[in-house]
């Protein structure tokens, strides 16, 4: 599962807070599209799907959410709750964003520019494209 927490160095003082951001550092691709979600209502479950080839870094800019992983053999879950840090998320991933506190904004860099055809929003479509993948379909 290629997921990683990257942490970003935060500069400071009286004043407070600033973190920079550039692709290709920071960020381990070329940005291509920002987006966020905030007031986000209590039991929503954001996402809920996979992507063909897109990747992402998500930071919880404000309060907190729990991310659910999925890679079609093994799960985890993983708390964004420090503006400091971002979760790098792979292609072909199953993501859901979920329990976010009332204060929450969650912003999203992504690797490309909105394609549907890039989207799995079926699990059972998405365990399917997983086995294509790795050559299980075919007993390889």
């Amino acid at each position: 599962m290629e997921v990683k927490l990257i942490e970003f160095s935060p500069h400071g003082d009286e004043r407070g807070q600033l973190i920079a951001l550039e692709e290709l550092k920071e960020i381990p691709f070329n940005i291509r599209r920002v987006y966020y979600m905030y007031k986000t209502v209590p039991d929503a479950v954001r996402g809920k799907h996979a992507h063909r080839s897109l990747q992402q870094v998500l930071i919880c800019t404000s309060g907190s959410c729990k991310v659910r992983l999925d890679d079609g053999k093994e799960k985890r879950e993983v708390l964004l709750d420090k503006p400091w840090q971002g979760l790098y998320i792979s292609n072909v991933l199953w993501r859901e964003m979920y329990d976010f506190s009332p204060d929450a904004v969650l912003m999203v860099l992504a690797s490309d520019y909105y394609d549907e055809a890039d989207y799995i929003r079926n699990y059972d479509d998405f365990l399917s494209f997983v086995k294509e993948q790795t050559g299980e379909e075919n007993g390889q």
